[in-house]
């Protein structure tokens, strides 16, 4: 019974939700606070053993940390992919610091949090996904001409101001631009990589111990020695801290949704609709075709003709948003080889951690939810593992009750 009570509270919308979702479909009668209490005390003890799975792994020599754990064959092809969401957290005191105990031994990397995700309540919980895919590797890039749903008139604009929003850490949800591929016909179709096994994790935490939280989940599934790797993620420092800390020998890769944002924010400033538009689909295909060099160079004479934003300018100026397009492609194109990506067969953007983050938002994301921090750590911590594919919680409560009795519970055999 404990179990069906956990699983209601970390799936459903709510702990109330859950406790009506029970009472209905299950005829289990329980008070909307019991399955809040037994939740976060699950939640609780399934935190004390991801950390002392970091423990392990930080304590392992340095060259281990870049293996493979014995008996764990490597994916051929591993891709790790980092974005975050928001909650908001305030403790029993009515103050905004939450009291979440750090990680043992977290890195000293130099992370910086984002002021712009902590204010007033609002904090930032960080999630990472693992991905097992699978794909081709190509002598010649499968898909050069861009696809049609990336120069479609109807859905770039609006679909470029949305992920523009989300970058700002402004409310909204970052739209899955390959869908626009989807609908276009069967001319220029760029075929992903495919998902073969997905592993979620996250934490309210600071980055520092986010970053070894992610690198000793990947150690455990073997991703060090993977044949093909991939580290996906869009323009934040932090992303790129981590992937230089952790993840050096996976190839970085610059999500493409928000590169064509700043790309379509740039094209389109100050100009009237049709010229802009006309530049945004120049810009987007040279992108796509891995010459970004080309909008670099065209960004900065547009720079030359409306000249340097000034002190006290708006942010929404075309001085200052072109200058913001040109440092962001600026200090990532080198992130931005996506003709070669394709031929490697990786992913392009980051649309596979949309879905997380939106389902993670769903469960601790509300103006009127709020959690102390170790309540917010342990939700975040049941519903990364109700969201992975290996179901963490069906071992965690296989072992609760072998420790409990004594034995051994039968597995059925997979076939």
């Amino acid at each position: 019974m404990q179990r069906k009570i956990v699983y209601a509270g970390v799936a459903a919308s709510s702990f109330a939700k859950a406790a009506e979702l029970l009472d209905q479909l299950a005829d289990l009668p329980v008070a909307t606070k019991q399955v809040e209490r037994l939740t976060r005390a699950v939640g609780s003890e399934r935190v004390v053993q991801r950390d002392a799975a970091v423990a392990t792994f930080e304590a392992l020599p340095l060259v281990e940390k870049f293996a493979a754990p014995q008996g764990v064959a490597p994916p051929k092809l591993a891709v790790v992919k980092v974005d975050g969401g928001r909650l908001q957290i305030r403790e029993r005191d009515g103050s905004q610091t939450p009291a979440v105990e750090a990680m043992p031994k977290a890195t000293d990397e130099e992370f910086e949090e984002d002021p712009k995700a902590n204010q007033g309540f609002w904090r930032e919980d960080k999630l990472g996904v693992l991905l097992q895919m699978e794909s081709e590797v190509s002598a010649v890039d499968p898909c050069p001409e861009i696809p049609p749903g990336f120069i479609d008139i109807l859905r770039i604009p609006t679909l470029a101001r949305e992920i523009g929003k989300v970058a700002a850490q402004q409310e909204g949800d970052s739209p899955d631009l390959l869908e626009a591929t989807d609908e276009a016909g069967d001319e220029a179709v760029y075929e992903p990589p495919e998902v073969s096994h997905r592993t979620v994790v996250g934490t309210c935490r600071p980055w520092r111990s986010f970053a070894v939280l992610l690198a000793s989940a990947a150690w455990a599934a073997g991703f060090q020695k993977a044949q093909r790797q991939a580290f996906v993620a869009d323009g934040s420092g932090n992303n790129w801290r981590l992937h230089k800390r952790f993840f050096g020998s996976f190839v970085a890769v610059l999500d493409f949704s928000h590169a064509l944002s700043y790309v379509y924010a740039a094209a389109t400033a100050g100009r009237r609709f049709d010229e802009g538009w006309q530049t945004y689909q120049r810009w987007i295909t040279w992108v796509w075709q891995g010459q970004v060099k080309r909008v670099i160079a065209e960004l900065s004479g547009r720079q030359e003709e409306v000249g340097l934003p000034q002190e006290g300018e708006s942010e929404t100026s075309v001085a200052r948003v072109v200058a913001r397009s040109l440092v962001y492609l600026g200090n990532h194109q080198d992130k931005m080889k996506y003709d070669e990506y394709r031929k490697q067969g990786l992913p392009l953007t980051s649309a596979v951690m949309e879905s997380p983050v939106k389902q993670m938002n769903q469960r601790v994301k509300g103006t009127e939810k709020f959690w102390c921090g170790q309540g917010a750590e342990a939700i975040v911590q049941l519903r990364t593992d109700y969201l992975s594919d290996d179901q963490p919680l069906d071992d965690f409560f296989q072992q609760r009750q072998q420790n409990a009795t004594g034995q051994r519970p039968y597995r059925r055999a997979v076939a």
